[in-house]
């Protein structure tokens, strides 16, 4: 059994049928949260696809972490292949009564994940050249989409102690999420659910010296600083994609 799987009781809704796809482990990531007008993104969204909000508010996610672990079951992982340091701009969405993740870009140092994603998620991956390294207590990040143009250079550290967000606050809302919704060319939802247990949050500062994301997808948050929260990871599995 996968570690994710000895805790299921957080979950909003029960476990898929059948088996579980893919595992994969989301580290030293950083949560970066800005507000944005509703109608913004809702102008973004296909048919179909509901804006979840908090305090009557639409909310961007950019989020920077490595990728490890990566591998379709039953097969072990593979050097340059497992890897890869990711960043995604990110939405809230509910879908047939279900909230989830609604992707705007995700950036990946990793030519078959972004092939993948493209091709078999309908998820709007593009490749960028990255690099995440620690210095003086400081997660450091950097990514440059190719072509050039795009980019995305931060650090950030946790300031507190590790704790469980609760149901009803901000924190719990924006990460506590068990699905994924994309659209292909033609229009077509579909669903991939996953699982993990409880994000282990901490508060963080970041500094951004640089970051092109959100207005490269037509995005204008109403705050200059985001809302910061720090997490050393989870690990997660995945199911099949589900056409809704």
């Amino acid at each position: 059994m996968h570690s994710s799987l000895l805790k299921v009781d957080h979950r909003p809704w029960a476990l898929p049928d059948g088996e579980w796809k893919w595992r994969q482990s989301w580290l030293d990531l950083a949560f970066l949260h800005y507000p944005v007008a509703v109608d913004e993104i809702e102008r973004l969204l296909p048919e179909g696809v509901e804006l979840d909000t908090f305090g009557d508010v639409a909310w961007i996610g950019v989020v920077p972490f490595l990728m490890a672990g990566v591998m379709r079951r039953p097969f072990p992982d593979l050097p340059f292949f497992s890897s890869f340091p990711e960043l995604n701009l990110r939405t809230y969405v509910i879908v047939d009564g279900k909230p989830g993740v609604w992707f705007f870009s995700l950036d990946a140092d990793s030519h078959p994940i972004v092939w993948g994603g493209r091709g078999l998620y309908n998820l709007p991956y593009h490749y960028a050249k990255c690099r995440v390294s620690i210095k003086d207590g400081f997660h450091e990040f950097e990514s440059r989409r190719s072509g050039g143009g795009v980019g995305f250079d931060a650090k950030y550290r946790p300031t507190s102690e590790v704790y469980f967000a609760e149901h009803g606050t901000f924190e719990h809302w924006a990460t506590e999420r068990y699905c994924l919704y994309s659209s292909s060319k033609r229009g077509d939802l579909h669903r991939v659910e996953v699982h993990h247990e409880p994000w282990p949050l901490q508060d963080a500062e970041v500094n951004i010296s640089g970051n092109n994301i959100i207005e490269a997808s037509n995005l204008v948050p109403l705050e200059s600083e985001p809302i910061c929260h720090y997490s050393k990871g989870v690990h997660v599995v995945s199911y099949g994609k589900q056409s809704l």
